[in-house]
């Protein structure tokens, strides 16, 4: 009977472990997450230089949202009807652009990639068109150390985990539970 009371423990403080770590890492490093009020899209996220992007808002309260990035001329997308872009023909194969979008004053960004082969004249050596940098994916908060605040809220998560199955281990076997 002691060994399922044990083991019951183990599980109880092993899941509320595997739950408070996620919550004390959740800040990613400290970088603040690019959430707004609003919804925001460009479609296709990966465009060939020349090519022609659909920028798309929803939720904007305001009749008109404003995008603009590097890579496009600014575009005004009125009551929530997207629109198009074209991007410029001159635009690096393999960079990365960020787009804005702004709505009544609150931004959100995105990332907007050039896709393509670089056009190389003879005898020249040929470029790769594989992007310079790695994907923006994240490491799910697993990079980027922790803070102090969270190392003190994981902590307390797992104080009070263990202490919670102590009590309960201690009420069983005074017969109470």
């Amino acid at each position: 009977m002691r060994a399922i009371r044990a083991a019951s423990v183990a599980l109880l403080s092993t899941a509320t472990l595997a739950l408070a770590a996620p919550l004390a890492s959740a800040n990613g490093g400290g970088t603040t997450p690019n959430v707004t009020s609003f919804g925001f899209t460009v479609s296709p996220t990966t465009v060939a230089a020349g090519g022609t992007v659909t920028l798309n808002a929803t939720g904007c309260q305001e009749p008109l949202v404003k995008v603009s990035s590097g890579i496009f001329d600014a575009v005004e997308l009125n009551e929530g009807k997207p629109a198009t872009a074209k991007v410029d023909a001159d635009a690096k194969p393999g960079a990365q652009y960020e787009v804005t979008f702004d709505c009544k004053g609150e931004k959100g960004t995105t990332t907007l990639t050039v896709a393509g082969a670089a056009t190389t004249k003879p005898g020249e050596p040929a470029e790769s068109t594989a992007p310079h940098k790695g994907v923006k994916a994240g490491l799910g908060g697993g990079a980027g150390g922790l803070n102090a605040t969270e190392v003190a809220v994981g902590s307390a998560l797992l104080v009070g985990a263990v202490g919670g199955g102590v009590v309960l281990m201690r009420r069983r076997a005074d017969g109470r539970a």
